[in-house]
């Protein structure tokens, strides 16, 4: 009896950070209703800390599960979807109308979607690449760039149009079939561990002075990669496409 309440135990806890996620981005809903911004973003940010937790969790233990994934799904709609198009809308989205109700509304939708297209090719998807920028990714790119402009009070009209521009752009690139790179299946046995731990101890250090300002260009550095390597493929099947006809 004693071994079955430990099983039962060790499926659990893997949900338990996907329902920890979803908490904290119900959170950041309540947080952007009242106004209080900053807070709604960091409660977005430990909602990406818990939902990169869960997954990882169920792999170590072997609990995966079909129920976990569902779950998984639910609970990132709410902390990656919902969560920061509340934070756009009462932040920004608010002062611009039908325009800003339709930027939130088509956030969710296309979030929506990228997680539903996500679940059914995941037999047949690639493990290093993610077609269409992830959720979270794009969850977390939308709040850095709303805190960034907290921070140094960018709040005159042509910020708030440059998250506008932002909004719809990664709601299209989720929906997307421009590839970019996972990170969940790095080689550290083939790296070199010496130039590894210099990179990673310099990276750490910019993080540590500048915290929102090294989010946002990670972030931002990543959205473009994604454009710049769509760029390059479209350019190529172009000049394929242009070569066969001749």
């Amino acid at each position: 009896m004693i071994n079955k309440n430990k099983s039962y135990l060790i499926y659990i806890i893997p949900n338990l950070f996907t329902a920890a996620s979803a908490f904290t981005g119900v959170l950041s809903i309540i947080a952007s209703s009242k106004g209080e911004f900053e807070k709604a973003v960091y409660l977005i940010l430990l909602s990406l800390l818990f939902d990169g937790l869960d997954g990882r969790v169920a792999r170590l233990t072997k609990t995966t599960s079909r129920f976990g994934a569902e779950f998984d799904s639910l609970a990132d709609l709410v902390a990656f979807g919902v969560a920061p198009a509340m934070l756009f809308y009462y932040n920004i989205g608010v002062h611009y109308g039908k325009l800003g109700s339709l930027l939130t509304a088509i956030y969710v939708l296309f979030g929506a979607i990228r997680l539903a297209r996500f679940n059914v090719t995941i037999p047949t998807s690639e493990p290093s690449v993610f077609i269409g920028v992830p959720i979270p990714t794009a969850a977390v790119f939308i709040s850095i760039w709303i805190l960034f402009g907290i921070k140094y009070h960018m709040v005159d009209g042509k910020f708030s149009w440059i998250i506008l521009i932002f909004i719809t752009l990664v709601s299209f690139l989720m929906v997307s079939n421009i590839r970019y790179p996972s990170f969940k299946k790095i080689d550290f046995k083939k790296a070199n561990i010496k130039k590894v731990l210099i990179i990673l101890i310099a990276l750490l250090s910019f993080v540590y002075l500048f915290l929102i300002e090294s989010i946002v260009l990670f972030f931002t550095l990543y959205i473009l990669y994604g454009l710049f390597r769509g760029y390059k493929s479209f350019q190529k099947r172009r000049k394929i496409a242009k070569n066969g006809k001749i």
